[in-house]
């Protein structure tokens, strides 16, 4: 039986690869973890995202903003959450894994109710917008610190599913708040306590304060179960300098590649998609639907941690990357002819591609690197992967502009995917690979 600190919820000793002492008691403390730490990350990727369905309101109700401005306020919590998520990385090993879920789940209440204040005045100064979705990015770098502390929770041969469910059911939070959002501003559900209706220009009344209200219970709830159920790991307090040594090593810089082409794909090409679809074909009845690229990719993301535990994580990478490559120059193909039914129907299979692959890549690292360097190496690849949400979407915009078609971006994207497709078999797959990965 592990000896726990009560007072403090630090685990005294924790031997995840003893089968004994896993079957024992190991097993059901990391799935307690794990029960906490997944709707504490969606809630992160909800509040990270939240500006890609709020920006687009305010001037319906009386903002006068740019587009510029609204894209700017989009995009930032993208911007700050991948830079943030660097230090994330670090911030188990410092605080603890339990100590620090609790401060970045409840730290989220700053944004939350920042942005539920300020929308109701539309004398609000545009630069308070802009520290509002900075601290959005808050929720950006919760993937790193969470992913690095439950993949130390769990045995080699069973982190890709762990890290595939806790990732995967995160991401969720990207479709959920695309969802949601326009159906709770639509009515009063918090009476008197959420405010006064904002009248759009076409006199609709709407809560758009609502957006961040309906997330701050949840949040308290989270944090309050962070506190009374999760545990700090005596495994994951390195230093520093330990953690960072893995910048030294290629394969870091390589699994880097791999997990930026896959999951870096999928958080950019959920902020992209709603607004390829709207300019490509603007008459389409298809972007009431625009969420559910997010949410099956997302949702199959557990599949591929699954899927690669169970028949080799560099062998389902690859055949992946090669889904993700077919799927990229089917996308080319529907714009080259204007299909909008190929179009959708193609992006919703590269979204679930690029799902699948984001649990493949992550299930690869505990193969590459020692159980010392696993969590250093999740945390700070996610970190740079998670710039996809702001430079992929801003790679569209400048496609269009310079050759007047998104797909000057989509030959990029297909050649990153070969690239990877490249890398996989040459490092991990091939005759003589340095890391032979089954």
């Amino acid at each position: 039986m592990q000896q726990l600190d009560k007072g403090s919820h630090a685990l005294a000793e924790w031997k995840p690869e003893d089968v004994g002492f896993w079957e024992g008691t190991g097993k059901q403390v990391a799935n307690r973890n794990l029960l906490v730490s997944v709707p504490a990350l969606t809630l992160a990727f909800i509040v990270w995202q939240m500006w890609s369905v709020a920006a687009v309101q305010l001037n319906s109700i009386g903002f006068s903003f740019t587009q510029g401005q609204l894209f700017t306020l989009a995009a930032l919590p993208g911007l700050v959450g991948a830079s943030l998520r660097f230090f994330y990385t670090f911030a188990n090993s410092i605080f603890g894994g339990r100590n620090w879920t609790i401060f970045s789940t409840s730290i989220l209440l700053l944004p939350l109710l920042g942005i539920a204040y300020a929308v109701q005045n539309v004398n609000t100064p545009y630069w308070v917008f802009m520290i509002l979705a900075a601290l959005c990015g808050l929720g950006g770098g919760n993937f790193s610190s969470s992913n690095a502390n439950i993949g130390a929770f769990y045995p080699k041969a069973k982190k890709g599913t762990a890290l595939g469910i806790n990732g995967g059911i995160g991401n969720l939070g990207v479709s959920l708040v695309q969802l949601i959002t326009p159906l709770v501003i639509t009515t009063s559900i918090f009476g008197f306590i959420g405010g006064n209706a904002l009248v759009t220009e076409t006199g609709q009344q709407i809560w758009l304060q609502n957006a961040a209200l309906l997330w701050v219970v949840p949040t308290i709830i989270l944090t309050v179960c962070a506190y009374l159920f999760m545990d700090n790991l005596p495994t994951a307090r390195q230093s520093i300098r330990e953690q960072a040594s893995v910048f030294k090593d290629k394969h870091f810089w390589i699994q880097t590649l791999l997990y930026t082409a896959a999951f870096g794909s999928f958080i950019g090409y959920a902020a992209a998609f709603p607004m390829i679809l709207k300019l490509k074909f603007p008459e389409s009845d298809l972007l009431a639907l625009a969420f559910l690229g997010a949410f099956l990719g997302a949702s199959s993301r557990p599949f591929g941690g699954w899927i690669s535990d169970k028949v080799g994580a560099a062998k389902v990478t690859l055949v992946v990357f090669g889904v993700m490559a077919l799927g990229t120059m089917s996308v080319i193909l529907a714009i080259t002819n204007d299909n909008l039914t190929m179009f959708f129907i193609s992006f919703v299979v590269l979204f679930i591609a690029t799902g699948l692959n984001s649990g493949a890549t992550f299930a690869m690292i505990p193969h590459v690197f020692v159980a010392t360097k696993t969590p250093a190496v999740v945390g700070f690849s996610a970190a740079f992967a998670a710039y996809g949400a702001f430079f992929i979407p801003k790679m569209f915009g400048w496609s269009l502009e310079l050759v007047g078609s998104f797909n000057g971006a989509l030959f990029v994207m297909l050649g990153l995917y070969a690239i990877s497709i490249v890398t996989t078999i040459y490092y991990y797959l091939r005759n003589g690979a340095e890391k032979p990965i089954r």
